[in-house]
Parts: C-alpha cells; structure tokens; sequence
C-alpha cells in the first residue's frame, strides 16, 4: 500500500455576497498531502492516508470523502479536536495565498501511539506544514525513518510561511527529511524562501548533499527540472495550457512522480530511473489540474486521454 500523511484541513475560499458586511464562504477539503493521497488513489495506486482526523462534522465529512476517492480511511486517527481551515484568495494569475486556522487542531497532534507499523507500505509521502507544527512534525520524522529501509520515502517540504515564519524552523526539517528521503520535490518558492543567495541547481545540490538519489524542482510555467546524485540534470518544458488556478499542482506532481517512479519499477530501480520520463509525466499531470478550479486532481486516464506520453 501507498500512504500520505499530514495535513487535514478545508480550504475555504471567500465569495461574493450582495452586502459588504457579508462573505459567503465555499469550503473544500483540502491539505497539500491529502491531495497527494486522493492523486495516487485516482492513478490507480492502493492509498491510504495517515492523519489524526477530528470527530467533528468536517472531520467526518473529510473521511467520507477520502473514501468517496479511493484512500482507505483505516489509518485516520479520531481525534476530539477541531478540524483545521485555510483561508484562499487567489491573485488575478490564480496564484494562492493563504491564511492558516490550526492551532490546537486535530491534524497537526498527531502522535507515535496513533502511527501504523511503518513496515507496512511500499511508499509514503509526507511534507507542509505537518512536518514544522509539533507534536506532528516529530512523530512524522520518526515514521519515515523507520519506513526508509522498506519504503519509497517522498518529501516535499511545500513551505507555509504563513504558519511558520522562521526560515530556520524550514530549513531544519529539510535537513532532517531531506536525510531520510530517497526523492525530493520542491517548488522554486520553496527554494526562494529557504535560500534566497541560492539558485536553483546550487540549492537542488545542496539537497542531494543530504542524501536522496533524485531532486525535482517545479517552476510553475517555466517547466520543472530534476538532478541525480551521480551528476545527472534534466529540464522538461512546462505544456502550453491556459491556467484556471494553480491550487493542487504540485500535489498532483508529487502524486504523478511517485506513480512513475513504481512504473520503472520502485525504490530498488531508483539508479536506472528514468527522471526526466518521471518529470514529463508529473508535469502534464499538474497541467491538467492547473485547467480546473481548485484541487481537482487527474486520473490516468485523463492524463491518457488530454497527454500522449
């Protein structure tokens, strides 16, 4: 089994209202990786998803659709907590910004006791804001390396400054995750923010200097690139497509690269990957989520149909 884990939340996204003293509100579960989670269970990979989930009406209606998607929920903790929300505006590029309502939530309290045996899946993927936010970050710190040994370990650290504002809170977890992780994902927002001095080859370097065999670095329209521990660099044009909003497209490359990389044959074929195929591949997935409102991730054979590939 494939499993994410992490972040819980709705996405809520203000609207239009008639009175200025008034907002409607349009509420989306969300959570960088849940997303991931629901991309690899609509590519066809059996997902589950690891969180600490609230009893509350949104926490159950979260399960519900988890299920609705194909993520086992088996893995869900119950939690008397509150669910999570973020607050979405998005600028007239559809780029997101946030605003965060977590703290003393369900997801981020996720603790070892409520963790699974880490042995029991092929993959897990993990990153945002649950690896910065305690007791959360410890405990997902401690499940991937005991995964490492049995498991493709995925991380994308999808910085939320807006939760954690330190840099050096960041950039310690990349160290941390970064040294257990066998690929890496990052966005180049991810980088501007975590080493402004660097660009981004010397900061993807800097990244395989910790250990993992393959570095992914996304750059919106300017495509995505990907460096190898023996040397090797890829560039791969972004598809030309008109962008509704961007919101889920680097879950959707997280999801897609993961999928790939078990296409070639998993973690035991990581030496032979071929990386700039996995980029190609993750990259027209994001394009097609970067067609629709919000994260509406694709299946394979949406990808198959909009993508010859």
């Amino acid at each position: 089994m494939f499993l994410a884990c992490g972040d819980a939340l709705y996405d809520v996204f203000p609207g239009d209202s008639a009175s200025s003293g008034q907002i409607t509100l349009n509420g989306t579960v969300g959570g960088s990786p849940l997303n991931v989670a629901i991309g690899m269970a609509r590519l066809g990979l059996e997902t589950g998803y690891l969180t600490a989930n609230s009893k509350d009406a949104l926490g159950q209606k979260l399960a519900k659709h988890l299920e609705s998607n194909g993520v086992s929920t088996q893995f869900l903790a119950p939690s008397d907590l509150n669910t999570s929300l973020a607050m979405i505006a998005l600028n007239d590029q559809g780029h997101p910004s946030y605003s965060f309502y977590l703290e003393g939530c369900a997801d981020v309290s996720l603790t070892l006791e409520q963790c699974p045996d880490p042995a029991k899946f092929q993959a897990i993927s993990l990153g945002s804001y649950s690896t910065v936010v305690q007791p959360c970050a410890t405990t997902l710190a401690w499940f991937a390396n005991e995964a490492k040994d049995s498991a493709l370990i995925a991380y994308d650290p999808n910085i939320r400054p807006s939760i954690q504002p330190d840099r050096s809170v960041w950039q310690a977890t990349v160290e941390k995750l970064g040294s257990i992780a066998h690929v890496m994902k990052l966005s180049d927002e991810d980088i501007a923010f975590l080493a402004p001095e660097s660009s981004i080859e010397e900061y993807a370097k800097r990244c395989l200097e910790l250990g993992p065999r393959w570095v992914f670095v996304t750059q919106g329209g300017e495509g995505s690139q990907v460096f190898g521990q023996n040397g090797e660099h890829f560039n791969v044009a972004a598809p030309k497509i008109d962008v509704i909003d961007t919101v889920g497209a680097g879950d959707t490359f997280q999801a897609a690269m993961i999928f790939e990389i078990f296409e070639q044959g998993g973690p035991a074929m990581l030496d032979t990957l071929d990386a700039e195929r996995v980029c190609r591949f993750a990259s027209h997935a994001a394009a097609l989520t970067c067609e629709r409102v919000g994260a509406d991730l694709p299946t394979r054979a949406a990808i198959a149909e909009r993508w010859s590939l």
